[in-house]
């Protein structure tokens, strides 16, 4: 990995603040850290490997059920325009996390990029977010591929009756499998990756050009249904309403404007996974060139996916045909007595969510193994085997999300991992301008343009699909931050590293 003469150093500002809760980690030193040779990761991976980790954990069940389940719930046609709300405020972060990545090619993404600008309490709050985005989201696409694989078993679910306890022994499956794999190597990870990559893009391919067919354009009028009140008086109606319906009293509405922007707050979960890319900058062969082409490239391709799925589905069907909770892409097909497309499209999704399974997996070890390798998170799990991988972190992650698939109906926990992935955005995007500010010196491989307003319109962006999300969420977002602050006070801070070093300097 080249480092400039300026990443070498640690005098002056490259030094970073060792004391107090926002003592800051230079970035320096967190270079220097990846050669300890008892926690040190292998650098195989190159650009294309990187882009295939991005459309891999991106193009997933987003693209063959949440596209429906959001035309016909809430958007209308408009979910394509969704889609693009989404794509741009991904795409501003993107910019800012290439950034980043290129200049502190360390494993931990958002929470490496916190330490080295804003310090160890937020890069904790950072850390611990990250914690819960990618534990939730393999959970919930591992559940989610279970379901797909009933599905091809004849709809025959994978699913044991403990007397009134299910056990989801599919989703188990396949976490299982992938920890294996991911202990093995992450450049073996990303060959299985690039099969299955290839599997479910020719599936999408085949959607796109077979459902063209049955295009037509009156049903996407209106593109933006007029605004439909929900009924519903119960008590859970204040809570599942966004904050920004409730704030301006817009009610808990489904369809036109606060529908479609409510949408996009939905469909961003279809994007997120990106940000992993940045995770395995440290595994990375010239990462100040290769990390920023893999955020970039995958998030581009996957964009042009989802409009283009989006506006073949609305363009088949009424929107209205896609309504109810179990509508997928498969649904537009069976309309049209195309019934060999359910099939079809289950080998897809089964293929493209195995890959969201294993980037998510993958993102969730390379945070903690940072964490741990810090101190924050117990030391010794930070030691990697003779493949240069983390194998105990992988087999706890493992353990836990297995737990979690294998027992829990998350329902709409997985609005969860959107508040959190937008979070992590928003510190992003002004860490770049933080960064840009105090060390102007450090090579940067890539740099975002017209900073500082492109990060400022990331915040922006992403602030506004976070203020659109449900008020239940917030709340649960609160409490986990909360549980967090309760644990960082209770370990992290006593057996942070960088404390350690500053109290032998100090002394």
């Amino acid at each position: 990995m080249a480092i400039s003469d300026s990443q070498r150093g640690a005098t002056g500002p490259a030094a970073g603040r060792t004391t107090g809760l926002f003592r800051t980690k230079s970035v320096e030193q967190s270079i220097r850290d990846t050669d300890d040779p008892d926690a040190k990761l292998r650098k195989d991976l190159t650009s294309w490997d990187l882009t295939v980790f991005g459309v891999a954990v991106v193009v997933g069940a987003g693209i063959f059920t949440l596209t429906a389940r959001t035309a016909g719930n809430m958007a209308g046609p408009a979910v394509s325009l969704a889609f693009v709300f989404a794509a741009v405020a991904c795409g501003l972060a993107a910019l800012c996390y290439a950034e980043f990545a290129s200049t502190v090619p360390v494993a931990g993404s958002a929470y490496t990029f916190s330490y080295a600008t804003f310090g160890e309490l937020v890069a904790w709050i950072i850390g611990w977010d990250l914690i819960l985005e990618f534990a939730l989201g393999t959970s919930v696409v591992a559940k989610g591929w279970s379901q797909y694989l009933g599905t091809v078993m004849g709809g025959h679910q994978p699913i044991w009756h403990f007397g009134s306890v299910k056990f989801d022994w599919g989703a188990v499956l396949l976490i299982a499998i992938l920890g294996v794999l991911l202990a093995a190597g992450t450049k073996l990870s990303s060959r299985v990756s690039a099969v299955a990559v290839a599997i479910k893009l020719a599936v999408i391919a085949l959607v796109v050009v077979v459902g063209a067919t049955y295009f037509k354009a009156s049903n996407l009028k209106p593109f933006v249904p007029a605004s439909v009140p929900n009924t519903d008086t119960g008590g859970s109606h204040t809570l599942q309403q966004t904050l920004f319906q409730l704030v301006t009293g817009g009610g808990n509405s489904h369809f036109g404007w606060y529908g479609l922007l409510a949408a996009a707050s939905i469909v961003f979960f279809a994007f997120i996974g990106f940000d992993v890319v940045a995770t395995a900058a440290e595994e990375t062969k010239d990462p100040q060139r290769n990390v920023p082409r893999g955020i970039l490239g995958s998030l581009a391709i996957v964009t042009v996916l989802y409009v283009a799925v989006s506006l073949v589905l609305t363009g088949m069907v009424s929107y209205k045909d896609l309504q109810g909770d179990d509508a997928t892409l498969a649904t537009a097909f069976a309309l049209h007595g195309v019934t060999w497309a359910k099939n079809l499209i289950s080998i897809g999704a089964l293929a493209g969510l195995t890959t969201v399974v294993m980037v998510l997996f993958l993102g969730q070890t390379r945070v903690l193994f940072a964490m741990s390798r810090d101190g924050l998170m117990p030391r010794k799990l930070a030691h990697t085997g003779p493949k240069g991988t983390p194998v105990r972190i992988t087999a706890i992650v493992g353990v836990i999300c297995a737990v979690l698939a294998g027992f829990v109906d998350f329902g709409t926990l997985e609005e969860m991992v959107n508040i959190g992935t937008l979070f992590a955005f928003v510190l992003v995007s002004i860490g770049v301008v933080v960064l840009r500010k105090s060390r102007p010196d450090l090579k940067r491989g890539f740099r975002v343009p017209l900073v500082p307003f492109v990060p400022i319109l990331s915040v922006i962006a992403c602030a506004w699909l976070m203020f659109n999300l449900s008020v239940e969420t917030w709340l649960r977002f609160v409490i986990w931050m909360a549980i967090g602050m309760v644990v960082y006070f209770a370990y992290g801070r006593r057996h942070s590293l960088l404390a350690l070093r500053g109290d032998k300097t100090s002394s």
